[in-house]
């Protein structure tokens, strides 16, 4: 009744705010940039320094890895944001962090299989 009187009120539990345990958030960013540093220097490999002629086939690798890179600079957004030292918001993060390093590994098995001595050896 005191806490009502005060203009108080308590929010649902799973509203609550739960910090993160130290060293979580520091961890995912580290993570992430480590990721991102790679995707980063891979596509810059893929686009101008790998060997071979531009084709449908290895624009294929080339947007997933942009895909990719989009998800992860999300990411690492929401990583950086006071918002993410809640549970809830730090797990959402951890999806988008896991959903780029899908999409990525799948980009890296496309270039595999569409790098010309993979289907075309001489």
């Amino acid at each position: 009744m005191a806490e009502e009187d005060r203009g108080q009120t308590t929010l649902p539990r799973e509203k609550q705010r739960i910090p993160l345990p130290q060293g979580y958030r520091q961890g995912i960013i580290t993570a992430i940039t480590v990721l991102l540093g790679f995707s980063l220097t891979f596509f810059r490999y893929w686009g101008f320094e790998a060997p071979g002629q531009w084709t449908f086939h290895s624009a294929i690798p080339a947007g997933t890895l942009v895909v990719a890179i989009v998800l992860q600079i999300i990411a690492l957004f929401r990583s950086l944001r006071i918002a993410d030292d809640d549970v809830i918001e730090y797990r959402t993060t951890v999806m988008w962090f896991i959903v780029s390093a899908v999409v990525l590994l799948i980009s890296l098995v496309i270039a595999v299989l569409v790098f010309p001595s993979v289907l075309d050896p001489k």
